[in-house]
């Protein structure tokens, strides 16, 4: 059977349509991280500055007779009234626009007849000094990258952590602290997760046993509570038996995730019940089928919930402030407030300090994007 050309014509239009849409909503994305890179290689002065610029530049600069002057270029707007100065006395007289046009100068000072400058070049007017309206005076911006920014953020100056890491570390920068805490307190994290929400998964999708979608059920209702409610109890909870403060509080309680359960118990009913029929006969056991079977085959949604777990709990932010005081003891996401006070805050640090952060957010997702998309597909079939 033969598509109609009118068929064909509509379903190319379609297509053509979402690639675009597509497209615009990835590049608006990507316009928050293209920002946050630029603000990180800018100068102190010009992280704030408006309008903003998306490529880090600054007014480019000239010493002349030890004096640190603006470098300017002279626009010809149809001729200008400029006055040529020697000895100290000035002779106002009428430029001609080719004369000035062009002209690489540098602003020795402002007055009431206009910008003193030197002229820089063409080489033929070397060393010149005239007086120029400013309206015609166009300063020269050199781009400029501070890498010296994330040495700055990384050494994090003035916040210094003693007694780190269970006492292995006595002295260290705030920020190397924090770095080790993230990844530390995320990869336990992780592992956790994904070890107990597949094993929850494994009871409810293989096993048999009384109750066993009614316990499924009401696992999956605490879906529907917000997890702001349940911080105060588990705080408590962790109060009472003097957890707080310790590793133990920023690992253990989310290492338990009904979401996690819920995704691979979806993915785990679409392996075929056959394989786990052989298995057994072959005298497995159920932890057998788990490890031999139901895991090496789960490769897709697995990478899924890892890649989630890690990113949430890389960027967790309320639940260490509630559980954790101690400056040794804090996460990126909290440490990242050092950056900032009452008053001022460093931008083009904290921006530096943010690329930072991203990267093992960005090198998890490269390592796991072959079985991400695969698993975001296939772990809500219906088994």
């Amino acid at each position: 059977m033969t598509r109609r050309p009118g068929t064909t014509r509509v379903r190319r239009a379609i297509n053509a349509i979402a690639y675009v849409t597509l497209t615009v909503v990835g590049v608006t994305m990507l316009v928050p991280f293209a920002w946050m890179v630029s603000t990180s290689l800018k100068a102190p002065a010009y992280a704030v500055e408006f309008p903003p610029r998306w490529i880090p530049s600054e007014p480019d600069t000239v010493e002349v007779s030890g004096q640190t002057c603006a470098v300017a270029t002279v626009a010809d707007r149809g001729g200008g009234r400029g006055s040529k100065t020697s000895n100290g006395t000035s002779t106002p007289r009428l430029l001609d626009s080719s004369t000035l046009r062009n002209l690489r100068v540098a602003i020795l000072r402002y007055s009431p007849q206009g910008a003193h400058v030197r002229v820089l070049s063409p080489s033929s007017r070397v060393g010149e000094e005239l007086v120029v309206p400013e309206t015609q005076l166009h300063p020269v911006r050199i781009v400029r990258l501070h890498w010296a920014n994330y040495a700055d953020a990384w050494h994090a100056e003035g916040v210094r952590v003693r007694d780190a890491f269970f006492g292995l570390v006595r002295q260290a920068d705030g920020f190397l602290v924090f770095y080790t805490n993230s990844i530390f307190v995320t990869i336990c994290i992780t592992i956790g997760t994904v070890f107990t929400s597949s094993l929850a998964a494994f009871a409810f999708s293989r096993l048999r046993f009384p109750g066993r979608d009614a316990i499924f059920l009401g696992y999956l209702a605490t879906l529907m509570v917000p997890a702001i409610v349940i911080m105060l109890p588990v705080y408590a909870l962790l109060s009472n038996l003097r957890l707080t403060n310790t590793y133990a509080a920023l690992i253990f309680p989310p290492m338990f995730s009904a979401y996690g359960t819920f995704l691979l118990r979806q993915f785990f009913m679409t392996i075929p019940r056959e394989l786990e029929d052989a298995a057994i006969i072959d005298g497995a056991s159920p932890f057998g089928v788990y490890r031999h079977i139901i895991l090496p085959l789960s490769k897709p949604a697995l990478a899924t919930l890892t890649t989630f777990v890690f990113l949430h709990s890389w960027n967790d932010f309320l639940w260490p402030l509630m559980v954790v005081d101690r400056l040794a003891l804090k996460t990126l996401p909290i440490g990242l407030a050092h950056f900032q006070d009452s008053y001022t805050t460093e931008y083009h640090v904290l921006m530096a300090a943010s690329v930072i952060v991203m990267v093992p957010v960005l090198i998890v997702f490269l390592i796991g994007q072959r079985y991400f998309v695969r698993g975001i597909a296939l772990s809500g079939m219906k088994g």
